[in-house]
């Protein structure tokens, strides 16, 4: 007797093909997903970043304007601003101050906000010294990059202004920046009181 073959027993080539087929197929769904969930992650990621760098900047020009010197009036302006720069006297920030400055308790600084050539929006400082004494070098800090520009108005007397020049503060300075087109970051208008009253 001859024993029986039996035909069922395990995968054809053709089975065999078509599972690898559909295991690949499987496989490259899940692949297209990872990498769409990463995209998605990193755009987040990116998003955010952007928003805190704003953040930030929003919260330093708040405190170095709201901390311009007043002056007593008899310095000259203190504050000379046009749409596109602000230039001011007031305290050194603490992020700036060097140690020998920290450890002396600071001191005051001619300051000026602008965007630069490069679409940079930049502080420039350099410690104020009485009129006899020699000027200190300018530093310079970025503080956001891709910009188009920023747009300052003054509010005093019932009104807003593009310009401001005078030995008294304004009551209001407000600060719009102005992204590229396309740029998907947006930020609010930054409106800050400076102090009105003079330094004795």
């Amino acid at each position: 007797m001859t024993p029986r073959r039996d035909d069922a027993a395990g995968f054809t080539l053709l089975e065999l093909l078509i599972a690898l087929v559909v295991f690949s197929l499987v496989l490259l769904v899940l692949r297209q997903g990872f990498d769409a969930a990463t995209r998605l992650f990193e755009q987040q990621r990116q998003t955010l970043a952007a928003q805190d760098d704003l953040d930030a900047v929003d919260r330093f020009v708040r405190q170095v304007v709201a901390s311009a010197d007043a002056g007593n009036g008899r310095e000259g302006p203190l504050l000379v601003g046009t749409n596109h720069r602000l230039t001011w006297r007031g305290p050194v920030p603490h992020a700036l101050q060097t140690q020998a400055e920290a450890i002396s308790g600071g001191g005051r600084a001619n300051m000026a906000l602008s965007v630069d050539d490069a679409h940079r929006f930049v502080l420039q400082w350099s410690a104020y010294r009485h009129v006899i004494e020699p000027p200190t070098p300018v530093e310079q800090r970025v503080l956001l990059n891709g910009l188009e520009g920023v747009e300052w108005h003054y509010y005093a007397s019932g009104h807003w202004s593009p310009t401001w020049y005078g030995n008294t503060l304004p009551e209001l300075v407000r600060l719009r920046l102005v992204f590229a087109p396309g740029d998907a970051r947006h930020w609010p208008d930054i409106v800050v009181a400076p102090r009105l009253n003079p330094l004795p």
